[in-house]
């Protein structure tokens, strides 16, 4: 009977399930000389419905991203548990667990699949992508070593707060009109004759006639609120005719829209809410219209997009939202830009950079170290008093919105903070005194904790207050608002160090992360790593590059230029060569010798090593305006103004030392104190009190040589 029923049933022609399976098509890979480039668009989501499904599909995303952090995690605790099978066969173990790219992937379909929610707000191209995301950044960079042989720790689930982009899907190449996440329609003609400026002139009527307008010149008269671009309908003509001669036509989609730019989202497979579109706001003013040009007036070089989102206080919902458009093509350079390039191209000079704490040192000589060719270029990069007086600003508004958050935090969780000391003796004297005990509304001692040392209630888990969010949105504001200032800082910086050192420079090979141990406060303010690596970025787009040396074979803060060794701590900042007299200051010493380093692998720092005998050709020839370079360049800020933090150890009476803190110090340099030391321990009640006493060290100087800083105790090196 069952043999009946098998050949009955294989006389049905019953569909097997299809699946996609690999593309018989070529694959398409971007070619090796294809730059990307990613301009910022920002969205307007001033509706309540738009944005509310916005905000349902960040947390559609984001649920599936911890599920997926969450799989990572427990696969790798049971790669890394599995000994015996790793050494087995760690590929087929690795197979079994799943933590791959193509495990990844079916891990976020079956959570997309078995959370039935998930379909109203996020299509399957949107889980794939975000499944790679987590993969590259967590899994793969855990798993296989980079480069230089490292890995990054065990994937972690990280925290709402901390996920503000969802990845986008690239368009496809091979096929029209195929994107499979986001879309941006539109055109920057159709942008401009939407929202065209009423004292624009009518013959600009272009995107092209718009950037050439010159700077200050009203381009668009964009409203507050955009509206939101209606998805265009009828029939559009096809271009093709039928058997009996008639013209074919199709129904209007959005690839036929033509109007004000805009990014579309058809959002999920089981939605029936309709396309999600947010309205682009595109820059006014005549100056920006260049850059745009470059990045949206051809639309075959759009690749990606994906959506970004940013605290922002003053936005409905307490949150900004970008789309980051990644076009085949380099980023714009202006024509000022390429003309600087070019002359520091042209410039034949070889230089050498010295970064520290509060400072950096550049000195360039010419290529040929030939005084006829030119002379010793040097310069120092420090903070001015302007910007010492808007850090000292910006850094007291930032501590009271810190202590504001504290006591906003204290005064919803009262049960997790105990009195202070003053609070409590102030209660013990009423107590005494027999009057009634006075409420505490903001206790201000520390939070409760267990005998180990660990708070009762973990701080997640705290009653927050609408102003403490409000304050808290501030705060991360005007923090990546002071990060973007310091990137333009220092491209600025760099730009004019390379038009005039030239595009080829050395640099010590430093792990500026340590400094952050001692000098976080200073470096916040300075940033030397940033403005390195704009220099080196600059250089690279110049045509030169920038070189590190290893600090272990050049040994430059301890060297003359004549070859005899100077040694020095970090309290001495003047180098004084007995053998020479050479006379200078240190980092500026060492930034002339970069500039003398030969590397054998311009790859490998650890294959630099000083060319002795052109630092003492160097030395004769230039013996002028060496002297004058290296010693006329001072130091900022070596008496502090108020406060006291490191002193400066002084060391008297050692030979070949150079010139102390408490002796003179020559024409044009400053002290600075030894940031090495630790801070003096003192005896007092508080800060400020009338006959408090300091334990001091017995070689530290006197009160009148304090370490300084930004504001009143400012870091030198």
């Amino acid at each position: 009977m069952s043999a009946e029923l098998l050949e009955v049933a294989a006389s049905f022609d019953v569909p097997a399930r299809r699946f996609r399976g690999k593309n018989k098509g070529k694959r398409w890979t971007r070619g090796e000389d294809t730059e990307l480039a990613v301009i910022r668009l920002p969205l307007d989501v001033h509706d309540s419905g738009i944005r509310h499904r916005v905000e349902q599909l960040y947390w559609a995303m984001w649920s599936v991203k911890r599920a997926l952090q969450r799989d990572a995690r427990d696969a790798v605790e049971a790669y890394w548990a599995g000994g015996v099978r790793r050494e087995t066969d760690v590929k087929a173990w690795r197979l079994e667990l799943g933590p791959s790219r193509e495990g990844m992937e079916r891990r976020a379909y079956r959570h997309m699949e078995k959370s039935k929610h998930l379909g109203h707000h996020v299509t399957k191209a949107l889980v794939m992508h975000q499944a790679d995301e987590v993969f590259e950044t967590s899994v793969s960079r855990h798993l296989f070593p980079d480069s230089s042989g490292r890995r990054h720790g065990r994937p972690r689930v990280g925290r709402w707060w901390e996920y503000t982009r969802i990845p986008g899907r690239a368009r496809s190449h091979t096929m029209a009109r195929k994107w499979e996440t986001f879309r941006l329609h539109g055109t920057l003609a159709g942008h401009v004759a939407a929202y065209r400026h009423r004292g624009l002139g009518r013959s600009v009527t272009t995107p092209e006639q718009a950037a050439a307008l010159p700077p200050g010149a009203k381009v668009l008269e964009q409203p507050r609120h955009l509206p939101t671009p209606a998805r265009p309908s009828g029939r559009v003509p096809t271009r093709e005719v039928t058997a009996k001669g008639k013209p074919k036509t199709r129904a209007a989609t959005w690839w036929d829209h033509t109007g004000p730019l805009a990014v579309v989202f058809t959002g999920g497979a089981d939605s029936s809410r309709g396309d999600l579109v947010l309205p682009v706001r595109l820059p006014s003013g005549s100056g920006r219209w260049p850059r745009l040009l470059h990045f949206l007036n051809n639309p075959e070089t759009w690749h990606k997009i994906d959506l970004v989102r940013r605290r922002d206080a003053s936005a409905p919902g307490g949150w900004a939202y970008e789309a980051h458009l990644m076009v085949l093509a380099g980023g714009y350079t202006s024509s000022a830009t390429r003309a600087r390039r070019a002359a520091a191209a042209a410039l034949e000079r070889v230089g050498g950079v010295d970064g520290n704490v509060s400072n950096l040192s550049v000195v360039s000589f010419p290529a040929t170290f030939d005084p006829s060719h030119g002379d010793v270029e040097a310069t120092r990069v420090d903070l001015s008093a302007d910007e010492l007086a808007a850090l000292a600003k910006a850094r007291q508004k930032e501590r009271g919105r810190k202590r504001a958050l504290d006591r906003s935090r204290r005064a919803s969780n009262p049960t997790q903070y105990g009195p202070s000391k003053r609070q409590q003796a102030r209660a013990e004297r009423r107590q005494a005194t027999g009057l009634p005990a006075r409420s505490v509304e903001v206790p201000r001692g520390a939070r409760a904790a267990n005998k180990a040392g660990a708070p009762k209630q973990a701080f997640r888990r705290d009653t927050l207050s609408v102003g403490y969010r409000l304050n808290r949105a501030r705060l991360a504001d005007t923090a990546a608002t002071s990060a973007a200032a310091k990137d333009h800082r220092a491209r600025r910086i760099a730009g004019s160090i390379t038009a005039g050192h030239g595009a080829n420079l050395i640099v010590e090979d430093c792990d500026i992360r340590t400094w952050y141990r001692r000098w976080g406060k200073a470096l916040q303010a300075t940033t030397p790593g940033r403005l390195i690596t704009a220099i080196a970025r600059e250089c690279e787009k110049s045509g030169g590059r920038m070189l590190r040396a290893s600090t272990f074979t050049t040994k430059l803060s301890q060297t003359c230029f004549c070859g005899e060794r100077v040694a020095k701590t970090l309290a001495h900042r003047i180098h004084h060569c007995i053998s020479c007299g050479l006379v200078g200051d240190r980092d500026m010493v060492s930034a002339a010798l970069n500039a003398h380093v030969r590397l054998e692998n311009p790859d490998d720092p650890s294959t630099a090593r000083l060319d002795t005998a052109q630092t003492r050709t160097t030395q004769t020839l230039f013996h002028d305006g060496l002297q004058e370079a290296l010693s006329s360049q001072p130091q900022r800020g070596a008496r502090p103004a108020r406060g006291r933090t490191h002193a400066a150890a002084s060391e008297s009476g050692l030979p070949g030392r150079g010139p102390l803190l408490d002796e003179t110090s020559p024409p044009g340099t400053g002290q600075t104190p030894n940031e090495t030391r630790p801070a003096n321990e003192r005896n007092k009640a508080h800060v400020g009190a009338a006959g408090c006493t300091d334990k001091r060290h017995p070689g530290a100087p006197g009160q009148d040589r304090h370490r300084t800083g930004i504001t009143a105790s400012r870091d030198d090196s």
